[in-house]
C-alpha cells in the first residue's frame, strides 16, 4: 500500500486549519492569533500565513490585521444563496455532462461513486471528502472549466454549512438510503448521456442536501 504524500509545511497549515474550522474545533466567530496558532500547529508564521490567505479566498476566514484574523460567521442568508447557486447549477453541470462525458470521465464516476460513504459524523472529513470527488467528478464530465472553477468555489464555501446539516438534524437511516439512491441515479444518467435525466436527478439531490438542511437550523426552524 502507498505511503500518502508528504504535505508542504503551506499544505499541512492550510489543510491542519481547514480542519479545525469545519470540526468546530475553531468556533465560528473565533479570533485567530497567527503566532499562538503557528505555535500550536508547529509551523512559522509564514506557511499560517498563506493559509490563512487562501481559507480567506474560500470564505472560512476574514484577515482583520497582519497578525490576526477572525473565523467567518455563518449565517441562514448566506446558505440560502449558496443554495439557490447551487440548485441551479449543479443540475446545468449535471446535464452538460450528459453530453459531453468521455470514456475517462464515466471511469472516474464509477470509480468515485465506489468509495462513497454515508455522511453521518460531522467529523468524518473522509466521507466528507469522498462526497466532494463524486460531485466533482460530474463537474469535471462538463468539460465546460469556467463552469466547473464557479462550482468548485462554491464547495469550498459550502462546507463549512454542510457541517452545519450534520451537526444540527441527525440523519436517519432513511435519509441514508435516499442519498445513496441519489448519486446512483445521477451516475447512471450521466453514463446514459440522458440530460435531462441527469439534470433532474441533480435537483432532486440538492433539494435534499445538507446546504438546504443547514438553512433550517441557522433560521431556527
Amino acid at each position: 500500500m502507498p505511503l500518502p504524500p508528504v504535505l508542504t509545511k503551506n499544505a499541512y497549515a492550510y489543510e491542519e486549519l481547514r480542519r479545525r474550522i469545519l470540526t468546530g474545533d475553531i468556533e465560528q466567530g473565533s479570533i485567530l492569533s497567527q503566532s499562538k496558532l503557528a505555535r500550536e500547529i508547529g509551523v512559522s508564521t509564514t506557511p499560517l500565513r498563506e493559509a490563512l490567505r487562501r481559507l480567506a479566498a474560500e470564505g472560512m476566514v476574514e484577515l482583520k490585521s497582519h497578525s490576526d484574523a477572525r473565523v467567518a460567521a455563518l449565517t441562514a442568508e448566506e446558505a440560502k444563496d449558496l443554495y439557490v447557486l447551487r440548485e441551479n447549477l449543479d443540475p446545468l453541470a449535471a446535464g452538460l455532462a450528459a453530453e459531453s462525458r468521455m470514456p475517462t470521465d464515466v471511469a472516474a464516476i464509477e470509480a468515485a461513486l465506489k468509495q462513497l460513504t454515508p455522511l453521518h459524523d460531522a467529523a468524518d472529513l473522509a466521507a466528507m471528502t469522498a462526497h466532494r470527488d463524486f460531485h466533482r467528478t460530474i463537474y469535471t464530465a462538463s468539460h465546460n472549466p469556467l463552469l466547473i472553477g464557479i462550482l468548485e468555489g462554491l464547495w469550498d464555501k459550502a462546507d463549512r454549512y454542510r457541517q452545519v446539516g450534520l451537526q444540527g438534524q441527525q440523519a436517519t437511516e432513511k435519509d441514508r438510503i435516499r442519498v445513496e439512491a441519489e448519486h446512483i441515479k445521477i451516475a447512471e444518467a450521466v453514463i446514459a448521456g440522458d440530460p435531462a435525466r441527469a439534470r433532474a436527478a441533480m435537483h432532486q439531490h440538492v433539494m435534499g442536501s445538507l446546504g438546504r438542511r443547514a438553512i433550517a437550523v441557522l433560521s431556527g426552524d
